[in-house]
This record gives C-alpha cells, sequence and structure tokens, in this order.
C-alpha cells in the first residue's frame, strides 16, 4: 500500500484485498513509529477507525516501514470498539436516566466518571477496567453514607457499574492480559507488548513476515542461507510444544535494513516500477535481471547522492539485488529457493490468509513466518506467464513452467480459479543446483554402491528404463543421475513438457546434448508441439538416447513405438508414475492405452518411493526395488511371472539387496548386454564382477569425499571424470589381458583417484 504525498497524516482507507479487509492508516510524516503497544493516542485513533468499519480483519500502519496486525490483534481492537459503540448508542450510558434516579445533585460527577471510562476504554483499556473496579468500590462505600432518600438511586448506579465492570472483565484483551497485572505499575503501556507486536514489512513490499520468534519455542536448528556474501539470510527451525510441524522462520536482508535504506529503497522502485519489462523481454529472463541490476545500482547511487547518503561497494550490490528481487523478481520466494536443504515450497489458497509451507531435508514439513500478500501472488502469476508463453487463466487454469536465477532452478505448478475456487495457488518444486549423481545417492542411502553399480551397468548396456515412483519420491532426480553415466560421446535428446533435467550442467560438462520443450499434456490449445510428435520427430535427428522427462499422457504411445522401431541403439528411459512395476504396466496399458504386447520394450523398472517412521513423523527417499521385465508373458505379467526383482529393499536393514536371480545370473536383461560383449557371453562371473567393479568405484568415491572432506568428488564434474577414467583404465585392461577385470581396473583407477584428490588438496 502506498499513500500519495497529498494524503493528509492519518488519513485513513480501507481496502479489500485477497477476500479480507484491511485497514490502512498514513503515518508517513509522522515524528514517531506507530505503536498499539507504546501509543495511547495510536490506540484510541486506530479504535475510532473500526468504529466506522467493523468489518476490518487487519491493520497496517503506512511508514517508511509497514505495521502489520494480524487478524488475532486486530479482533481485539474491533472488540474494543463494538463494545464503545454498544455503551455509547445501545446503552446510551450517558444519559440522565441511565446515570440518575431521583438525585440530580450526582448527575455532573457520574457523568464525568464514566465518560472518562469511555476515553480510556479507546485509549488504554487496562485502565479503563482498573478504573471501573476503582469507581464500583467507592460507590459502593458511598451506599452505606448516602441519604436515605437517595439510597435506591446509588444502588441503581451501582448495577449500572457492575454491568460496565463485567462487561469490560469478558473481554479477550482484559481475558488475556489479567493474569499479568501484578508485573506491571498501574498505567504502564508495557504490558500490550505481550499481545500486539506487528510484522514489519518494507515499504517496498507486500508480503508480511512475522519477525518475532514464538515464545516458549524449542530452537531446534539454525544456519544461514546465502546468495552472494550481501545477501544473506538468518534460518532459524523452531518446534513449538502443541504442534507436529517445526516453524522455518527466515529473516532475510530486505527486512533488517536500516531506516535510510528502506527510504532509498522506496524512492527507487516507484521509479522503477515505471518501467516494468515489456512481455518480449521475459523471454531472457537472465539478461533482463542482469540489466535491471545495473539500471538499479545506477539509480540507487544517484539518489543516494541526492540525499547525501553514503553507499558502500557491498550495500550498493546488496540493495540493488533486494530491489530487483521485488520488482522484476519473485520477491521472497527467491529468498526461499536459495535454501539448499528445501525441496518444496507451497502457496495455498486463499493466499493472503495462509502461511508458506516448505519441505525440509533434515525436518520434512515445516510451516514459515511468511504470508504472501494477493498483490505479490498476481504479480508472480503474471510474470510466469510471460516467462512460459503458457495461458492461466479460466479456460486454461493450470500453468506448468520453470523458473531459473543463476544456479537456481525450480518447477512451478499454479492453478487457479475454477479448479482453486479460492484463488491462486502454488506449489514449487526446487532442484538442487548441481545434478544428483550416484555417488550423492549413496551418500544419501537412497541407493547403495551394489545399486549403483547395477544401473551403471544398465546404462551402459543400452536398455530400456522407467523410473517410477509417487510424487516427491525422487525419481526425476535419480534419472537426471543416470544421464551422467552415458557416455558423453553418445548423443542425447531429453523431452520435456517442464524443464527439470540438468540439461545446462550436461551441456557445460561438453555432452552432447538437445532438449526439446513440448506441449503440456493438461493443455488446450498453444503453439507448442505435442509431446508424441516430439518423441516421433526425435527419431529423424539421428541415432541418440532417448529421455522422456515424464511419461504423462499420448506420448506413451510414440515412446513405445520408438523403443520398438529402432531407438534401442541406446538407452531410452524416462520417468513414471506408479508404486510398483505392475502399477507401471496397469498405468501405460490401462490409463495410456499402449498395447500389452508393445509393455515388453521395456527393459527395467526402478521404483522410488518415500519411507516413514513409525510414528508418522519423518520420510525418507528410497529406491526400494529394481525388476526387469521378461518377454515370455502374453497378457499379465503378474500372474504369468513377467516381472523379476534384480534388487529389493530390505526394510529392517534399510537397504537394496541382490536377489538370487541376479546373483545366480538368471537375468534375462543383463544376459542380453553380455550376449552382445566379446568375453561375457556366457561368461556371467565376468559379467558379475564389472557390476561389483562399478559398485566398488561409486562406494569408494563417497568413502573418500568423506574421509577427506571433499564433496566436490560427489558431484557431476568429477562423477563426469571419474566416469570417463573407469572406462579409459578398463580399455586398457582388456586390451592387454582380454577382460576388463576388477583385479586391474580398480587399483588403477584407484590410484587416479588418490592423485586427483591430493591436486585438490594442495
Amino acid at each position: 500500500m502506498q499513500f500519495k504525498k497529498e494524503d493528509r497524516l492519518y488519513f485513513f482507507e480501507v481496502r479489500r484485498e485477497g477476500g479480507e479487509a484491511i485497514l490502512y492508516v498514513n503515518y508517513l510524516g509522522a515524528p514517531y513509529v506507530p505503536s498499539l503497544a507504546d501509543s495511547q493516542e495510536v490506540m484510541e485513533r486506530t479504535i475510532d477507525a473500526l468504529v466506522e468499519n467493523p468489518n476490518v480483519s487487519r491493520i497496517v500502519f503506512v511508514q517508511q516501514k509497514n505495521y502489520n496486525y494480524d487478524l488475532e490483534e486486530t479482533s481485539l481492537l474491533l472488540e474494543l470498539a463494538q463494545f464503545y459503540v454498544y455503551l455509547v448508542k445501545q446503552e446510551r450510558i450517558l444519559s440522565r436516566e441511565k446515570l440518575i434516579t431521583n438525585c440530580e445533585q450526582f448527575f455532573s460527577q457520574r457523568y464525568n466518571d464514566v465518560f472518562s471510562f469511555l476515553y480510556l476504554i479507546k485509549r488504554d483499556p487496562v485502565v479503563a477496567y482498573n478504573e471501573i473496579k476503582r469507581l464500583l468500590i467507592e460507590a459502593k462505600v458511598f451506599l452505606r453514607k448516602v441519604d436515605e432518600s437517595c439510597r435506591l438511586d446509588q444502588s441503581n448506579y451501582i448495577r449500572l457499574l457492575e454491568k460496565l465492570y463485567g462487561l469490560i472483565e469478558k473481554t479477550k484483551i482484559i481475558q488475556k492480559l489479567k493474569r499479568f497485572f501484578s508485573d506491571y505499575p498501574r498505567g504502564s503501556r508495557e504490558i500490550y507488548q505481550r499481545i500486539f507486536s506487528p510484522d514489519v514489512i518494507p515499504n517496498f513490499t507486500f508480503t508480511r513476515l512475522i519477525s518475532d520468534l514464538p515464545k516458549d519455542a524449542e530452537i531446534i536448528d539454525q544456519y544461514k542461507i546465502s546468495n552472494e556474501d550481501y545477501d544473506e539470510s538468518f534460518v532459524t527451525i523452531l518446534r513449538l510444544k502443541d504442534e507436529s510441524k517445526p516453524i522455518y522462520h527466515v529473516v532475510p536482508p530486505e527486512n533488517v535494513l536500516s531506516e535510510e535504506h528502506n527510504i532509498l529503497l522506496n524512492l527507487a522502485r516507484n521509479v522503477l516500477i515505471e518501467h516494468q519489462p515489456k512481455a518480449e523481454e521475459y523471454t531472457d529472463p537472465e539478461k533482463t535481471r542482469q540489466i535491471f541490476f545495473n539500471i538499479s545500482r545506477d539509480l540507487l547511487q544517484d539518489l543516494s547522492q541526492g540525499k547525501g547518503m553514503k553507499l558502500n561497494y557491498s550495500d550498493l550490490n546488496k540493495l540493488s539485488t533486494i530491489l530487483v528481487r521485488h520488482t522484476i523478481g519473485f520477491g521472497l520466494i527467491e529468498v526461499l529457493l536459495q535454501d539448499e536443504k528445501l525441496q518444496d515450497v507451497s502457496l495455498n489458497s486463499p493466499i493472503p490468509k495462509t502461511r508458506i509451507f516448505v519441505r525440509h531435508n533434515d525436518h520434512d514439513e515445516c510451516s514459515t513466518n511468511i504470508l504472501p500478500s494477493q498483490e505479490d501472488a498476481d504479480s508472480w502469476a503474471a510474470k510466469f506467464r510471460m516467462i512460459s508463453g503458457r495461458p492461466l487463466d479460466e479456460a486454461n487454469p493450470i500453468l506448468d513452467t520453470q523458473l531459473e536465477i543463476g544456479k537456481l532452478r525450480a518447477r512451478i505448478a499454479i492453478i487457479q480459479q475454477p479448479l482453486s475456487p479460492d484463488g491462486l495457488a502454488y506449489s514449487i518444486r526446487r532442484h538442487r543446483e548441481a545434478p544428483w549423481t550416484l555417488p550423492l545417492f549413496i551418500q544419501n542411502k537412497m541407493i547403495n554402491p551394489f545399486a549403483a553399480g547395477l544401473l551403471s551397468f544398465l546404462i551402459d548396456g543400452a536398455r530400456t528404463m522407467l523410473v517410477a515412483g509417487t510424487r516427491s519420491s525422487g525419481k526425476t532426480s535419480l534419472l537426471g543421475s543416470l544421464l551422467l553415466e552415458i557416455i558423453p560421446k553418445f548423443r542425447v535428446i531429453v523431452i520435456e513438457d517442464s524443464l527439470e533435467l540438468p540439461v545446462e550442467s550436461l551441456r557445460k560438462l561438453k555432452y552432447d546434448i538437445l532438449r526439446m520443450k513440448v506441449r503440456s499434456a493438461l493443455l488446450k490449445t498453444t503453439s507448442e508441439v505435442s509431446a508424441d510428435d516430439g518423441i516421433r520427430t526425435s527419431l529423424r535427428l539421428g541415432d541418440s538416447c532417448l529421455i522422456i522427462g515424464e511419461v504423462r499422457s499420448v506420448e506413451a504411445k510414440a515412446l513405445y513405438e520408438a523403443m520398438r522401431v529402432g531407438a534401442l541403439a541406446n538407452v531410452v528411459a524416462g520417468t513414471i508414475h506408479g508404486a510398483s512395476p505392475y502399477g507401471v504396466f496397469d498405468r501405460v496399458v490401462n490409463d495410456l492405452e499402449v498395447p500389452i504386447t508393445s509393455f515388453k520394450a521395456t527393459d527395467v523398472v526402478v521404483v522410488c518411493n518415500p519411507i516413514k517412521s513409525p510414528d508418522g513423523l519423518h520420510s525418507w527417499r528410497r529406491v526400494l526395488q529394481i525388476a526387469e521385465v521378461r518377454k515370455h508373458w502374453n497378457k499379465d505379467p503378474l500372474e504369468e511371472k513377467g516381472f523379476v526383482d534384480l534388487l529389493k529393499y530390505n526394510v529392517e536393514k534399510d537397504e537394496l539387496e541382490p536377489t538370487n536371480d541376479l546373483i545366480n545370473g538368471d537375468s534375462e536383461i543383463i544376459k542380453n548386454i553380455a550376449a552382445n560383449v566379446r568375453g561375457w557371453a556366457g561368461n556371467w562371473d565376468a559379467v558379475y564382477d564389472n557390476i561389483m567393479l562399478r559398485s566398488k568405484i561409486k562406494k569408494e568415491t563417497v568413502e573418500v569425499a568423506e574421509k577427506t572432506k571433499n564433496k566436490d568428488i560427489l558431484e557431476a564434474e568429477f562423477n563426469t571424470l571419474s566416469n570417463h577414467m573407469f572406462h579409459k583404465i578398463s580399455n586398457q585392461v582388456r586390451e592387454e589381458v582380454g577382460l576388463p577385470i576388477s583385479d586391474r581396473v580398480f587399483p588403477e583407477w584407484q590410484k587416479w583417484l588418490n592423485n586427483e584428490v591430493k591436486k585438490k588438496t594442495i
């Protein structure tokens, strides 16, 4: 909310925003910071405004910062306003008939006393409560002294005071504060700080942030998050006694700025708001942000010089970053996405009335101290429409897109009316800044080294693979890690409707990779090419590995067509929703209408799902099953034993274990891979040795990383280099002895690893 220069001091206005009525009061130019707790005048002025506007649900005092009082705090004042109106207009307690019966000489004093009580209700209800209590005691004492002729009159007056005392005692504000009366001297306004603590919002943003830590909360974690040295935020994780969800309390740099810096940002925002980027400029958001960052720096420099303020280099960068974030950016959403420990961010409708929720790697589901505004939610939706080039309206109430800010990547899902009757809602999936790797998943216990070795072997063996699981099971991240197991000399074509796979990272690692963006299955009309046409087009682009971001709809037929007509020269893989191999079969055949026999083109199904703790409060992502699809069945692979587990999750040991079929060499898929490799055909020991070799390499990588505390060797760049050296050493050993046996390859690779680690520590 911004007041105009011509708006007078203390001018107030009620605005409806996001389904609630908000009272804005102008304190720009006031010689003090407005506070309900500290000032009698502020409290009285606010209650006077509420008398005229009894349907308000929130109060905001507008100054260089906005001071927001939430529904609970506002309701305390609303009750006082309604109490005041009831006494004055309905009960008419200042009238003669209420104050006297027949003794006219008492009217003046009683009028003054009751008027003083009414006056105090709006300025200091605690003092008003004590005052009416004092008047009642004095009136009862006076009853014993009064003449017989005025005794009835005095008794009637006492009954009026008792009624007033009973009514004010029942108000919520007195009920909340009564137990603290002995802790504060009479008339001290410090007592009000127990119930009135505003959320302080910078005047250049609308989203509210509850800055005070909850009372009686246990701090269970604290850390910093940052994008740059000058853009640090502080996170505190708290647990309240009676709540199952922890609180994710974040304090970003914009909420701890000095008054001078707030004034500068407010002035700069008003200038920049007139120069918002056009829709076509959002086609390259990164370039647009850099341009606006440079403009912001120049603007802030000029404004600070004009006001005689000095800005050092760090402050200038910090203020410019904040300004870009709250003009063409996504406000505090960007701050949350800086936290690498967050997986999901949820904004439920109605947005202004609901805190943001997050899913944390260490603390699971958390509520936050952030309450977004409707203005910000609407602004973000408009920007996502422009970035994606896709519609979001009543005819198309669903938008799937992505957000990329520097290294930050996230998938964005937005719904609105009529699908969401309460308005806009967002679901944001934060992607890891660097791609996941198999060693990282081993460290994270999603898989064990043997599973990593087997998956690496299957990728090199050019198999068709579906990674299945529920939402948030980690299937897309696992598929991204499998891309890094493809030998970079092979071309990779990635087809997605929402850009989630780490294509840009692989491109920087010199992979021969092409991304194709296709139409979402949820869209009715768009200029984008359909997913099935995209898959068919990929077959005309030469011999390539084919990766499908997610198999959702009619493209499933085209995918299986591609598998059957020759895309098998290299690996074909994708993700799909399903909780078991048969669940995948059921979805592909019955939901997506792929012919039953076509499903046989699937070689391997990898199932990821979260597992939960017995108390239900914690969950962990795990690969639960790696199964091969055999080809002998005709109608039902479950009844005809078409699914054979290679690895199965042991819940007691919390890890995957090889099945007897794999250990005994009864895997048809692995035999088919071996049949095309000289020295492996019919030699199960050599094949199993190679799987174990890959497993040992992944395991050694993790152990050395933990021993040396060098996390870089778990990341994509080193993983790619490690795989290259594995293949290079394997080739050398094969030329020497005929097979890349583990006893020869692993020591050479281990020697290389140790040398690389030494280089990095020097």
